[in-house]
């Protein structure tokens, strides 16, 4: 699998460590920053890896804070992202299985090398349900379009 990743600062180490896990697992790794621990604004970093995901030459993302809040909401303002903040096994296959999240984020100060590598996992084998849930990310889409649009009106 192709799959980009983007950090800041904060998020740094802990993506050495997923790029060097997920390299070990066979799959291709896009880095696109930041590429040490000198601070910087997260915005830009995963909005690249976003993009990169929209623009199909990754299969999906994964984005690296702090939190991973401000993260997650930077990648979901680039149009076609799903990202979805994840802290545990859980919520990493409901992102998968009930929402196709194409982007995960994570929390370096929140989550271990160790579980983020078990979480990590998880996101990359979990596959989308479908059924129910397509309705669902049919009306997100249309949310989306229409904001991109700017069709919608307070």
């Amino acid at each position: 699998m192709r799959i980009v990743l983007g950090s800041d600062h904060a998020g740094f180490r802990l993506k050495q460590v997923l790029a060097e896990h997920l390299t070990a697992s066979g799959h291709v790794i896009t880095d696109v920053g930041t590429f040490s621990e000198e601070p910087v604004d997260y915005p830009v970093f995963c909005a690249a890896a976003a993009r990169v995901v929209v623009g199909g030459d990754a299969d999906m993302g994964v984005v690296l804070g702090g939190s991973g809040q401000g993260e997650a909401i930077s990648a979901n303002k680039v149009h076609g992202v799903r990202a979805a903040l994840c802290h545990d096994e859980t919520t990493a296959r409901l992102a998968r299985n009930h929402n196709d999240a194409n982007v995960l984020a994570l929390g370096a100060r929140f989550v271990a090398a160790e579980l983020a590598t078990t979480i990590l996992d998880v996101f990359v084998t979990a596959t989308f349900e479908g059924g129910r849930h397509v309705p669902r990310l049919a009306e997100i889409a249309t949310i989306e379009s229409e904001e991109c649009a700017g069709e919608f009106e307070e």
